[in-house]
C-alpha cells in the first residue's frame, strides 16, 4: 500500500501478519483519498483500518488535522490508545477529549495535537469555549455511527461537522448500516465506497445455550451457580439497565464472586478502573450494560451471560461477539424468565443463531438485595422469597 516504513515496522512489532477483511477492503481506498462507509462487527480490526491511513497522511506542521467522534468515553480512550501507539514512531500527537474529567488539561494538550478523538458533548464544550480549531481538518471519522444514533448524538454531530472545512475526507464505521446511517452518509460523505463484512457468530467456536427459568427469583441464584461451578476464565454479564448492573455486581460480590460493574452512569475513573481490572484479570466478572458490547477491545473473554435478554438479533450478536474470538472457543448463556420471552423470540428469528436449551441444574438459592443498605435475614425474609 506504499505507506510509511515506520507504520509497517510498528505493525510487525505488534504481531500483525495479515489484513482483516475490513482492512483489506477499505484501507487502500482511504489512502487514495476516498470517502468510505464501513460495516464491521466488534473485533474485526476496523480501528486500524482508519488509523493507519490517517497516520500515513498526517503532516507534522503543528495543526489539528483529524477528528474521530466516538459515542462513549471508553471507546474514545481505546481509539486514542491505538493512534498513540502507532503514531509515536512518526511523532504524531493524539489527544482524547471526553467529559467527566477536568477540561483544563485537554485545553493545554489541544495546542499541539495533530489528531483528536472525542465524544460529541465534550467537543461541543471546546467549540463553545473556542479552545479547538477545525480550520485545518483534513479527516473526519464517525466511529460506531449506529450507536451514536441510538444514543441521540446525531444533532451534536451535525453541529460539530458544520465547523469543518467542506473539503475533507470523511469515514464512517458502523456495526449495522441502518436507514439512519445511510442518511448521514448521504449528507456528509461524497460518493462513498460502501464496504461490508459478514456479521456472524462462528458456531464451530461458540457454544450458545439458554435456560428457561420458571420463577423470576431464581435467575440470580442460577447465575451465581453457573459462575461458581461451570465458568472458567473471564466473563461478561450483560444487564438491561444501569440500576440492574449495579445490583447484580454488588450481589455477586456478596456471594464471593470477584465482580465489578460498568455503565454510562458511572464516573469516568470508575469505568476505566473496571475495564483495567478485567484486562489485568484482577476480577473474574464484568457486569455491564451494552456500552461494553460495542467497540471495546476486551481480550480473553471465555463466557458471556445475557442476564437480561437483548431486544434484537443484532444486539445479541454484538454481545456474544465478545467471546470466541481469534480462533478461541467461547460460551454464550442466556437466562430467560417469562418477561424475557418476547425479546428472545425476536433474537431467535435469526435462523443463523443456533441457541440450544440447556438442562436445568440443581442449585442453591441465594438472596438478591435490591437496596445496598439491606442487611440480615429480617430484611431478606420481609422483602424476598426463596
Amino acid at each position: 500500500m506504499n505507506i510509511k516504513s515506520e507504520i509497517v515496522e510498528k505493525t510487525r512489532e505488534s504481531g500483525f501478519k495479515q489484513l482483516t477483511s475490513i482492512q483489506e477492503k477499505c484501507m487502500r481506498e482511504i489512502i487514495e483519498g476516498r470517502d468510505v462507509v464501513g460495516q464491521a462487527e466488534t473485533g474485526s480490526g476496523k480501528t486500524l483500518a482508519f488509523t493507519l491511513p490517517i497516520l500515513d497522511k498526517i503532516r507534522l506542521n503543528g495543526n489539528l488535522q483529524a477528528v474521530v467522534l466516538t459515542p462513549t468515553r471508553e471507546l474514545c480512550v481505546q481509539v486514542t490508545g491505538v493512534f498513540q501507539e502507532f503514531g509515536k514512531p512518526l511523532g504524531v500527537k493524539t489527544v482524547s477529549i471526553y467529559g467527566g474529567v477536568s477540561i483544563e488539561p485537554q485545553i493545554r494538550n489541544l495546542h499541539s495535537a495533530h489528531v483528536v478523538v472525542g465524544t460529541p458533548g465534550r467537543i461541543l464544550d471546546h467549540i463553545r469555549r473556542k479552545t479547538i480549531d477545525f480550520s485545518n481538518i483534513r479527516f473526519l471519522v464517525l466511529d460506531e455511527t449506529d450507536k451514536m444514533l441510538d444514543m441521540g448524538f446525531i444533532e451534536d454531530v451535525s453541529r460539530i461537522i458544520s465547523y469543518f472545512p467542506r473539503e475533507r475526507q470523511a469515514l464512517m464505521f458502523s456495526a449495522t448500516i441502518s436507514q439512519g446511517v445511510q442518511r448521514i452518509a448521504r449528507k456528509y460523505l461524497k460518493n462513498p465506497l460502501l464496504v461490508m463484512t459478514k456479521q456472524l457468530v462462528d458456531g464451530s467456536k461458540l457454544k450458545q445455550v439458554y435456560y428457561d427459568i420458571y420463577q423470576q427469583n431464581d435467575k440470580f441464584s442460577l447465575l451465581v451457580h453457573l459462575l461458581k461451578e461451570h465458568t472458567f476464565g473471564l466473563s461478561i454479564v450483560f444487564c438491561g439497565t444501569r440500576k440492574e448492573t449495579d445490583v447484580v455486581a454488588r450481589n455477586l460480590r456478596k456471594q464471593g464472586v470477584k465482580a465489578l460493574a460498568i455503565h454510562g452512569g458511572m464516573g469516568q475513573d470508575k469505568r476505566l478502573r473496571s475495564l483495567e481490572a478485567l484486562k489485568k484479570q484482577t476480577i473474574d466478572v464484568l457486569v455491564a450494560t451494552d456500552v461494553a458490547a460495542r467497540g471495546l477491545d476486551i481480550k480473553n473473554v471465555t463466557y458471556v451471560y445475557n442476564y437480561d435478554v437483548p431486544k434484537t438479533p443484532q444486539e445479541y450478536i454484538h454481545r456474544v461477539g465478545r467471546t470466541a474470538r481469534a480462533g478461541k472457543n467461547g460460551v454464550a448463556i442466556t437466562l430467560l424468565t417469562r418477561r424475557d420471552h418476547d425479546n428472545f423470540r425476536r433474537v431467535q428469528s435469526d435462523d443463523k443463531l443456533m441457541i440450544e436449551e440447556a438442562n436445568f441444574p440443581r442449585f442453591k438459592k441465594v438472596p438478591l438485595f435490591r437496596n445496598s443498605s439491606e442487611r440480615g435475614n429480617n430484611a431478606f425474609n420481609k422483602r424476598y422469597r426463596w
